[in-house]
């Protein structure tokens, strides 16, 4: 197995520099671990060239080489390939969160249904302050979705209902949710193009899993999955390509005082 690029027993933290298909292969043959929970937020394939608002200026849409289109069958592999190996990687009722825009997310649903996934929700990320839209020919894109899939369909997987009663008003949580993009003190060391708020993993951390579980992120970002974990007592294994966005993940997983310790 690769040898770790950052490791923090203390926090349970462990960071994996490369192509994150080939290191979900060495997780597979190493047969050490499985993971009870994965969060995956996989390229958008957005980086086309194309324009955005951001404070009020046009800016680029792309965000580096890796988010550039491939072509629909090389996206479609591609996709293929991760998702396949981290059904792979879960135990037997474990969960996998994927997030994503209508891009890819339709792509892939349709390869979680050939794996035979069990479709557990599809939540509706809705952002109250998206950028509009200049061509003034579309409605706003204003949310992403998240897909929540069981490995198969004998899983029995865990949903702490207490928890999202607590957080709704005492009231049954329902499948969209209103979350805003990251916050100032969640970008002070950088940011990564396409990073989550800590709030969204929060909730789907304290939903889905529970003290000391095994969870993964294969596009581990800036690491937001990662200090979620460490803040809730889960074990977390990351895999970044980027240096510069390991070396943010590093920064945000060594002052985890910043973050709040709930969603609440």
């Amino acid at each position: 197995m690769k040898k770790e690029y950052y490791k923090n027993s203390k926090n349970k933290i462990k960071l994996y520099q490369g192509d994150s298909i080939k290191i979900l292969d060495e997780l597979i043959k190493s047969k050490k671990i499985k993971f009870d929970c994965i969060f995956a937020d996989p390229p958008y394939f957005l980086s086309n060239g194309g324009v955005s608002v951001k404070n009020g200026k046009r800016v680029s849409v792309n965000k580096g080489y890796w988010d550039k289109s491939k072509g629909i069958e090389k996206n479609f592999n591609f996709n293929l390939k991760w998702l396949s190996k981290c059904q792979k990687l879960l135990t037997n009722n474990g969960t996998i969160w994927i997030s994503g825009t209508f891009h890819i997310i339709y792509s892939i649903a349709y390869i979680a249904e050939k794996l035979d996934m069990k479709f557990l929700n599809n939540i509706v990320w809705q952002k109250p302050n998206p950028p509009p839209n200049l061509s003034c020919r579309y409605f706003t894109h204003s949310t992403e979705t998240i897909l929540w899939l069981a490995k198969n369909k004998k899983s029995k997987h865990q949903f702490n209902y207490n928890y999202t009663k607590n957080i709704n008003k005492n009231k049954q949580m329902k499948d969209v949710w209103t979350i805003s993009s990251p916050k100032k003190i969640e970008k002070q060391f950088g940011k990564h193009p396409t990073q989550k708020p800590y709030k969204l993993l929060d909730i789907i951390l304290n939903t889905s899993t529970s003290e000391g579980d095994y969870i993964l992120d294969p596009f581990n970002g800036s690491g937001t999955t990662g200090v979620v974990s460490a803040l809730k007592n889960r074990r977390y294994i990351g895999i970044e390509k980027e240096k510069k966005y390991c070396d943010l993940s590093i920064k945000n997983f060594e002052n985890l005082e910043r973050y709040p310790s709930s969603s609440k």
